[in-house]
């Protein structure tokens, strides 16, 4: 096969990693404080790609600038959802967790469907078609800033999380509950600063992918399942990895393309994930248990 090829598929696996990455970034910081798992996660991907796509529509806003309209609209959604729902079951048994978190997916995608169609929708920006060169690789300038668009924010919330007196109260919640409310941390304020933040990523990275990805009520299934491999790969908790497992999965599904047809590209995520769940339950960045 021409190298040429391998080129390209590890560039556009990487670019597209990214954004991965960035809803991983969500759904491992939800369960690292919350200890709980979000399989709403990709809806709210979804409703990010549709706010975007009707700012475009109606407003002439760049799937790229509605960010500014994304992530606080977002944060908002996802610190109420986490008040009025997420919070009555933190300690309830985990299939309760599971049961309304899956609940909320399905509400909310026969929501979508229901105020506008199964059909698929697209964002035809002027740039759709220009691309950049990248050593041998060529690559579409709308995957690129949605790389750069993924990591300037994982980045900030990285910074936020190290650097500010607000992001030290999240990690310490995430470490230790008990611990935390010992120290005078609003261990309750902490959670749905926290689940906003995390529904947040996830429709930023909805927002930055509509230029190139069909918008659809079911679009956000398979990032809920994606970001799922990626947090194990990447050990649960584990911000750092969830990037790292982003740019992994990226670019194992881009090489599943170059070797297999349609979407059987996806068997290499779930063989990764399998792998990992036989042979490194604890991820790639996990302590093993003695």
């Amino acid at each position: 096969m021409d190298s040429t090829v391998l080129i390209q598929a590890l560039v556009s696996g990487l670019l597209f990693g990214g954004v991965f990455a960035l809803a991983a970034v969500g759904l491992t910081l939800i369960f690292g404080v919350l200890k709980i798992i979000n399989f709403a996660h990709g809806e709210f991907l979804m409703l990010g790609m549709y706010l975007s796509f009707w700012l475009f529509s109606t407003l002439g806003f760049d799937p790229f600038v509605s960010l500014v309209v994304t992530l606080p609209v977002f944060f908002l959604v996802g610190a109420v959802i986490q008040r009025c729902l997420i919070d009555s079951v933190l300690q309830a048994r985990e299939e309760m967790q599971i049961l309304l978190t899956l609940g909320l997916s399905l509400f909310l995608q026969n929501l979508a469907l229901t105020l506008w169609t199964p059909d698929s929708r697209t964002v035809n920006v002027s740039y759709v078609t220009s691309v950049v060169k990248i050593g041998a690789a060529y690559v579409s300038m709308p995957r690129l800033a949605a790389f750069i668009s993924a990591v300037v924010i994982s980045l900030g919330l990285y910074l936020f999380l190290k650097t500010t007196e607000l992001g030290r109260a999240i990690r310490a919640a995430s470490d230790s509950r008990e611990g935390a409310l010992l120290v005078g941390i609003d261990v309750r304020r902490i959670y749905w600063i926290t689940f906003g933040l995390g529904t947040a990523c996830a429709a930023a990275a909805g927002s930055i992918i509509t230029p190139f990805y069909f918008t659809s009520p079911y679009a956000g299934g398979i990032f809920t399942l994606t970001s799922f491999v990626v947090v194990v790969l990447g050990s649960l908790g584990n911000f750092v990895g969830a990037l790292i497992g982003g740019l992994i999965i990226g670019v194992a599904e881009a090489m599943g393309e170059v070797f297999m047809t349609g979407s059987m590209k996806q068997v290499v995520t779930f063989v990764i994930f399998i792998l990992v769940l036989l042979f490194r339950p604890e991820g790639l960045f996990g302590r093993r248990r003695s």
